[in-house]
């Protein structure tokens, strides 16, 4: 009988394209999630029955045990951008990264690999990098052998970095930036999961950081994202004092409104996060060490960013259309 992995939070940005390439391998998938009747579209990564979602509370033993059942690896990808109602960055990322671990060591699964992420730090101001951090020790604490992947900041058709400054772009003639000298190295989902693959395989483990081909700073990402979408926009280099400021007032809306939406505009700890570069430290095992060659944004932004456009699809047809004589 195939392998079987479980993949906790399988039907996420990174979960999925773990989840399909898995399947490609012949594996049998598991993918656990809250809801699993909004994760059907992973079932056609494989053959009938072979990728299957199912409920999973990362918060509760019980739940987290009863979809490990008869796995041979686990994959955790579950993660936060911001705090929300009871999936707060304590309970997601540092304690429920360590449950797994613990779970898995218990049953006498050999291999699991974590998805973490470059600035996890113990000693940071940042919520989220030291919840980072904690998730990882917890993780060492009882699988010593698990592989770790700390990637930079996540590109790709539904990713929440390139997509957000071009939807941001849109609108009125400034667009105002809160750490633009910060240096990025976006990685490409795919690149992780590839690299995510080999842990469950057992071809590596350890620690890895996970940069894509190019570093540069924020603005020059953001002047890319324009150069791409067809916009021109004066880019404003908000001081860290303004961005708090900024984030603060989101914050305390978003509270003021009973969580009835999310911050999606800039939050505190984000702010805390942009004073520090994303990219991959010098000496660190990476991509070379584990033999795959990153895919630069250039090739694939193009093919998602394209609705940004001012005229979206049409907008190459317009350009084409300047240039005929009448």
């Amino acid at each position: 009988m195939s392998k079987l992995v479980t993949i906790y939070g399988g039907s996420g940005f990174v979960g999925r394209h773990i989840a399909r390439r898995m399947a490609g391998e012949g594996w049998r998938v598991r993918v656990a999630v809250r809801r699993p009747n909004e994760a059907m579209f992973v079932r056609p990564y494989g053959s009938v029955g072979q990728v299957e979602p199912v409920f999973c509370n990362i918060r509760d033993d019980a739940s987290v045990a009863a979809v490990m059942e008869g796995a041979d690896a686990v994959v955790n990808c579950v993660g936060l951008l911001d705090n929300s109602g009871k999936n707060t960055f304590d309970a997601v990322q540092a304690e429920a990264p360590g449950r797994i671990a613990r779970i898995a060591a218990d049953k006498g699964i050999a291999r699991m690999v974590h998805v973490s992420a470059i600035g996890a730090d113990p000693d940071s101001d940042s919520d989220y990098a030291r919840s980072k951090a904690a998730g990882e020790a917890g993780v060492l604490e009882h699988m010593p052998g698990a592989m770790i992947l700390r990637p930079s900041v996540i590109f790709g058709a539904d990713d929440q970095f390139f997509n957000r400054f071009a939807s941001m772009a849109r609108f009125g003639p400034f667009l105002p930036l809160v750490g633009g000298s910060t240096k990025f190295q976006p990685v490409f989902v795919d690149d992780v999961a590839k690299a995510a693959v080999l842990g469950v395989n057992g071809v590596a483990e350890g620690l890895f950081e996970l940069g894509g081909p190019e570093v540069k700073a924020l603005r020059a990402w953001v002047e890319d994202i324009l150069t791409e979408i067809h916009r021109t926009k004066v880019i404003l280099n908000l001081p860290f004092g303004i961005g708090r400021l900024v984030a603060f007032g989101a914050d305390i809306t978003c509270k003021i409104m009973f969580g009835l939406f999310d911050n999606k505009i800039l939050t505190r700890d984000q702010v805390k996060l942009l004073r520090h570069d994303n990219v991959v430290h010098e000496g660190a095992q990476g991509f070379a060490t584990l033999g795959i060659k990153p895919v630069a944004p250039e090739a694939v932004i193009g093919d998602y960013l394209w609705r940004f456009r001012p005229s979206g699809q049409y907008d190459a047809i317009k350009d084409s259309a300047k240039n005929l004589q009448v």
